[in-house]
């Protein structure tokens, strides 16, 4: 009977080992395609390590040389080779589809087992078997099967290595655990193999002891099997935007520090752990559970990425974020998804505080732009009072003479009749005087009133132009000047968005035409036109032209012309009023001396009822 030795024992436990990774690997409920590479290792391990240890029992109990079960050990020392090269191959590429190519694979370690098994009639593989190793004497072949064995299993190390130091890092535990749990077996059997130190037959599955500790260690304290290669841990850590990768149960099975820093104060988040669950547990605000998982699916069944914004809420916590939804998918597989949490907090603070700005703006130019305009509102006011004033005096008088002529024998029917008529046509006279103060009224009103709505209004071609016409009036006749409208589209035709914006962005561009002039008369064309499906408003003066350090900033900057004169602010507030509320653009052309035009945008989707084109002219 065999003296128990440390080798013996260590042989026990190598086979006790291998057997718990066997029966982990079996419980797991959804298994992939490295399970069951890496259970295929774990099998052919048990074969090797199992057979070795029944040869020592079969030869120190009944004295046996141990030649069949060194043969069906032999098994495993051919394939678990190419085990392990798939093993690494699969662990890199994440899923592998088997095609005949790999089947190619199993040639060489079957043609070694196969000469092994037939050793009697060639002594290819060794000369002279014997259980002590000291005697045994190998054949011509054994190194052609040594060379071919080692270059599989260099294959499938070189894959766990570079994979899982690209993945996880170099100085990460799990590949330093991969590293030497590894080449540990490796080294003993190349001392074992060329005698280089002399060994026991048991030392190479023994050595398999200390792999498989390692792995069970990666397995239990580091997901080795569930988790897919992602991206170097050592980068994500220094992303700012937090991000998780969940498997295809939805279970976290990675995320980077920037998620625990963003997320510590709401939930501890583990490893394995459902992130539904998660969630579920903290009670957290902004954040509909099934809207989340309809983006994991589509995100997972489109493959094509998916955002949407949430407002998280839980305690003092109160922040914005983009939720991004991103299918992993290497060689055509969906193993995963990561869902990137982009914190838009300070973006939507300094988002408000761009509108507030801008709305302080457009004030500070609309009241700058009425401003200007109401001295000539006021004076073009004046002639229709007077002249209602004077109608006054004369329906006064009137009303006089017909008080007079009550009862007078004198004062004929005809007479009556005569006063009524006069009477009539002095209201009459009055009337439109009535209508024009109406209108201005309401066009003053429509641009003295700040604009709040975010609900688009109709208004036709038609209300535009005359709003412009009342505003301009003044300016026009008090620098000679002629507001030449044309259109060939049907003045009918109605336009989404706020008519007072529009018609305070044409103001300011005919102001800036009237003082291209320099204090002079001129023309200026108002055109409308339809063209490729827009409705293009275009207005051409024929002055000074704008200097080309100008035209490089305009839109762009707050700049003028007029020095001290000019702010700057209306034709930049002007195309953020086309492009913000119409979804138009505008642009221009302009030359030194002979004239600037602008051409004013907007989207012809956005108007209705155009009804027809006709060309008509006036003059003003």
């Amino acid at each position: 009977m065999k003296k128990i030795d440390l080798v013996f024992v260590l042989l026990h436990l190598s086979v006790l080992i291998i057997l718990f990774i066997l029966f982990y690997i079996i419980r797991i409920k959804r298994k992939k395609q490295i399970h069951y590479a890496f259970f295929s290792n774990m099998i052919l391990m048990f074969i090797w390590c199992f057979a070795v240890l029944l040869r020592d029992y079969a030869h120190y109990l009944y004295g046996s040389d141990g030649k069949i079960l060194m043969l069906i050990s032999y098994f495993g020392v051919c394939y678990s080779p190419l085990a392990l090269m798939a093993t690494g191959i699969i662990f890199a590429r994440t899923e592998v589809k088997i095609s005949a190519k790999h089947h190619l694979l199993l040639i060489p370690p079957t043609f070694s087992y196969l000469i092994l098994l037939t050793n009697d009639y060639h002594k290819l593989f060794y000369k002279n078997y014997s259980f002590n190793e000291g005697d045994i004497v190998y054949g011509s072949y054994f190194p052609i099967h040594s060379l071919i064995l080692y270059t599989y299993v260099v294959i499938g190390l070189c894959y766990l290595f570079y994979f899982s130091f690209k993945n996880s890092g170099f100085f990460s535990k799990q590949s330093v655990l991969i590293v030497f749990g590894t080449s540990f077996p490796l080294v003993v059997n190349i001392l074992y193999s060329f005698k280089i130190v002399k060994l026991s037959a048991a030392a190479t599955p023994i050595s398999f002891t200390f792999a498989a500790i390692c792995y069970i260690y990666a397995i239990q304290k580091y997901n080795f099997l569930n988790i897919s290669p992602i991206a170097l841990q050592k980068v994500v850590d220094l992303i700012s935007d937090s991000f998780v990768v969940l498997n295809e149960e939805f279970d976290i099975i990675d995320y980077n520090k920037t998620f625990t820093d963003t997320f510590k104060d709401i939930f501890q988040i583990n490893r394995k752990k459902s992130f539904f669950e998660m969630i579920e547990s903290n009670d957290l605000e902004g954040i509909d559970l099934k809207e989340f998982e309809r983006y994991l699916n589509a995100s997972k069944e489109e493959r094509k990425t998916f955002s949407f914004e949430a407002n998280i809420k839980h305690g003092s916590f109160n922040k914005y974020f983009t939720i991004e939804f991103t299918p992993i998918i290497p060689n055509d597989n969906h193993v995963g998804t990561i869902v990137l949490f982009k914190d838009i907090t300070q973006s939507k603070k300094d988002l408000q505080t761009i509108k507030e700005k801008q709305a302080i703006l457009m004030e500070k130019e609309r009241l700058a732009s009425l401003g200007q305009l109401i001295g000539g509102i006021a004076h073009n006011l004046k002639t229709p009072i007077m002249s209602i004033a004077g109608g006054i005096e004369a329906l006064k008088d009137l009303v006089s003479e017909y008080d007079l002529s009550i009862g007078d024998p004198q004062v004929t029917l005809e007479d009556h009749r005569e006063i009524a008529k006069e009477m009539m046509s002095w209201l009459e006279k009055m009337k439109p005087h009535c209508s024009y103060m109406s209108d201005i009224i309401s066009t003053v009103k429509g641009q003295a009133m700040q604009i709040e709505s975010d609900f688009p209004e109709s208004f036709t071609l038609d209300e535009v132009v005359k709003r412009v016409e009342l505003l301009m009036k003044h300016e026009l006749k008090r620098y000679h000047c002629n507001l030449n409208i044309n259109f060939q589209v049907d003045m009918n035709t109605q336009l989404q968005g706020d008519i007072n914006s529009l018609v305070q962005v044409f103001d300011n561009i005919i102001m800036n035409a009237i003082h291209s002039y320099n204090g002079g008369s001129g023309d200026i064309d108002f055109n409308i036109n339809l063209v490729d499906n827009e409705i293009v408003f275009s207005i051409r003066d024929y002055g000074q032209g704008i200097p080309l350090n100008i035209r490089n900033k305009l839109f762009k900057e707050m700049v003028t012309t007029k020095g001290k004169e000019g702010t700057g602010l209306g034709l930049y507030m002007s195309y953020i009023n086309i492009k913000g509320r119409f979804g138009g653009n505008i642009s221009f052309t302009s030359e030194n001396g002979k004239g600037t035009t602008f051409y004013v945008s907007i989207p012809y989707e956005r108007s209705a009822n155009f009804t027809g084109v006709i060309d008509e002219k006036k003059n003003h």
